[in-house]
């Protein structure tokens, strides 16, 4: 038997998560059994750890080695609710470990003993089967705690860039842009000869990125954050944005900014505004309330939701295929993840590891190793 976190929002209103005992995997023929050593907290994964539970009401029970929170879920959010309820989810979109047992296929049996990175869901497990396209191969020397965050951060940030170009924009911005996935981004961009325009929320998020050879940085605490990013703009002549925040006033502003930098080279008036398309993509949700707001930037604009699994599904097998390969060669690099704490599944389940976590601060991201008790 092996451990796999579960959680479940039941009908009465209440979240439970366990850790439930499930039978050892069996790989089928093109599949392999990986032990995995490190998956990562994403704030992607808070979303089916927690769902739409209150949790300054978490309670706490169970033992050490066995432990159970429960939290109550506002009735109004019940709702939202309503596609998993009573159903037992297992949790963790990637990670990564060492292969321990394949299927009979040539492609499975080339896995045997090596370093992989999967994704497929339930990571926060002991072990994992997975198919042999859900693995990528490491290169030798690679650790899985490097590996871990492999998918949802270098995945994302290449599918911001490819998106960039797809849709006929030179440069792009993005917020909370100090963030593991931000500064990513930053040194795909600086790599590949793009402006990038970074949104940061502290003064201390602004000096990291300029530390890593960020030009252009806008804080949002600044009193003049509204002409500073009007002025990056304009050198940047960014027109497509990513925006991790989502509640608010950002992305409005961001239009805006936009909306004023192109009109310094306009040459007549136009009561429609600008005619080049201005984007805004809202990938996250830091902030959950409302996003306001003000139309002051003409009539070219657009604002979407943004994921990177049907963005993947759109750019095709051979786009994937390229962005994979890259982060393989540079996951020690460009692609390199920092983490703050190391723990274990019961340890992820304490008050004290819940506390921090679930802030989804910047610098502070927390690394599961499922087998570190074993």
């Amino acid at each position: 038997m092996a451990l796999e976190l579960r959680s479940t929002i039941k009908t009465g209103g209440t979240l439970e998560i366990v850790l439930a005992e499930v039978p050892m995997p069996e790989p089928v023929d093109n599949e392999v059994v990986v032990r995995i050593e490190a998956t990562p907290v994403n704030p992607s994964d808070l979303g089916l750890l927690f769902g739409a539970a209150d949790m300054s009401t978490a309670k706490f029970s169970g033992s050490a080695e066995s432990p159970v929170v429960t939290a109550d879920v506002p009735a109004g959010l019940m709702k939202s609710m309503a596609g998993r309820l009573d159903q037992s989810l297992p949790v963790g979109n990637e990670a990564a470990g060492v292969v321990v047992a394949a299927g009979a296929s040539d492609g499975a049996q080339a896995l045997m003993g090596k370093t992989v990175s999967i994704i497929g869901g339930a990571m926060y497990a002991q072990y994992r089967a997975v198919r042999v396209n859900q693995c990528l191969e490491m290169p030798e020397g690679v650790t899985p705690a490097e590996a871990a965050s492999w998918f949802v951060n270098p995945m994302t940030a290449q599918g911001m860039v490819e998106t960039m170009r797809m849709e006929g924009h030179s440069a792009l911005v993005h917020t909370a842009a100090a963030s593991n996935l931000g500064q990513m981004l930053n040194k795909i961009c600086l790599a590949d000869g793009v402006d990038l325009v970074n949104i940061v929320r502290k003064p201390e998020q602004a000096a990291l990125l300029r530390d890593l050879g960020a030009k252009y940085v806008c804080d949002l605490s600044s009193s003049d954050f509204m002409d500073e990013l009007t002025e990056a703009l304009v050198a940047t002549g960014a027109t497509i944005a990513f925006d991790a925040i989502g509640g608010g006033r950002l992305a409005g502003q961001i239009l805006s900014c936009m909306e004023a930098a192109l009109n310094r080279t306009a040459t007549e008036y136009s009561r429609y505004g600008s005619t080049t398309h201005k984007q805004v993509y809202i990938y996250g949700g830091l902030d959950v309330g409302p996003t306001e707001f003000n139309r002051g930037f003409g009539m070219m604009w657009g604002v979407g939701g943004w994921l990177l699994t049907p963005f993947l599904q759109k750019a095709g097998k051979e786009v994937t295929n390229r962005l994979r390969q890259r982060v393989a060669a540079e996951i020690k690099t460009t692609f390199a993840s920092s983490y703050t704490q190391v723990v274990s599944l019961p340890e992820l389940l304490t008050p004290e590891a819940i506390a921090v976590y679930n802030k989804r601060a910047t610098g502070e991201k927390f690394l599961i190793n499922p087998n570190r008790d074993a």
